[in-house]
């Protein structure tokens, strides 16, 4: 008999917290809500001040963005976040790839976070100093093979999108270039334009005012497709390395055990934000490319980067500084 109340007790708890839960998901949002992103200027921090501004609206109740350095930061704040829709995350490669390159990682994709979409992506360009006698990624791959150790490419931090860009590069080509890693993208740029480096995986936002004045020159994209963000550049699978695809990411998040039907409201008015023609367009202008896709379609594509990017940070030895 004292088991049997514990068990109808027990049941009354659930359905009660069940029941709790449900109601706050049906009142939200009923306070501001906080997306929090790398630092001020950056893709992410454009990308999540577009979309507070777009929620904000569709929702109701303020969105404000709160950006917080660099690198893990923002996604170990959002981890340990209460799982009630009113703390959320725009961050991109950091997220699923920090585990591969970290003993003891702060966060995994799929325990710490719930994905809600898929937002944008931005290709990265293979670039050379003008003065490199090649115009092709055929060309330029020949010469790197007949001077291995002597070319070197520019990167941000390690497992930047610029780094793995070129790691990749390397994995499917073979070629055995020098990295030389800068704090800043602005500084590698400087060297490249300089000559003190020779090549580099840059995305397209700050790369395509220098490719258009000839300051560098552009061989290749590595968007799957070609892109509206570079008319006419070849993609990097088209011109020998089918496959190849390098592009940054930024999706949005929500801390684990986000009741699913915040996520579903969330993704639903971003979504439909995201796919305004004048969103697109200003997107466009900046650099970014607009996808919007299912929290499921979003962890299939994280699911899939895993698997493809993770072999390469494990055969290159690629560890976090």
């Amino acid at each position: 008999m004292f088991l049997s109340r514990i068990a109808v007790w027990m049941s009354a708890l659930g359905l009660t917290i069940s029941c709790a839960g449900m109601v706050a998901a049906q009142v939200y949002p009923s306070k501001t809500i906080r997306i929090v992103a790398h630092g001020a200027g950056g893709a992410g921090d454009i990308t999540a001040r577009m979309i507070a501004k777009g929620l904000s609206a569709s929702l109701g109740q303020e969105v404000t963005v709160d950006n917080r350095g660099t690198g893990v930061i923002p996604g170990g704040i959002v981890a340990r976040a209460a799982p009630d829709g009113y703390t959320l995350l725009v961050a991109g490669t950091v997220i699923w790839l920090t585990q591969f390159m970290r003993e003891d990682p702060p966060f995994l994709p799929f325990k710490d976070f719930s994905p809600i979409s898929l937002l944008v992506t931005t290709p990265n360009i293979l670039v050379v100093h003008p003065s490199l006698p090649v115009k092709s990624v055929k060309e330029f791959i020949a010469l790197a093979k007949n001077r291995p150790g002597e070319l070197n490419y520019a990167s941000t931090g390690t497992g930047s999108s610029l780094h793995l860009a070129g790691a990749l590069f390397e994995a499917m080509t073979g070629v055995n270039m020098v990295r030389v890693a800068y704090r800043r993208s602005a500084e590698a740029f400087t060297d490249l334009m300089s000559g003190r480096v020779q090549v580099m995986f840059p995305t397209a936002p700050p790369a395509l005012p220098y490719i258009k004045s000839g300051k560098m020159r552009a061989l290749a994209i590595g968007s799957a497709e070609p892109s509206a963000l570079a008319p006419g550049l070849v993609t990097m699978a088209a011109s020998g390395l089918p496959g190849y695809e390098a592009e940054s990411i930024l999706g949005m998040f929500a801390p684990a055990g986000t009741p699913a039907t915040i996520i579903n409201r969330l993704n639903q008015e971003t979504v439909r934000f995201l796919n305004r023609a004048d969103v697109k367009e200003r997107l466009l202008n900046v650099g970014l490319e607009m996808v919007g896709s299912s929290p499921e379609q979003f962890a299939g594509k994280i699911r899939s980067e895993m698997a493809r990017m993770g072999k390469v940070i494990r055969d290159a030895g690629i560890r976090a500084d």
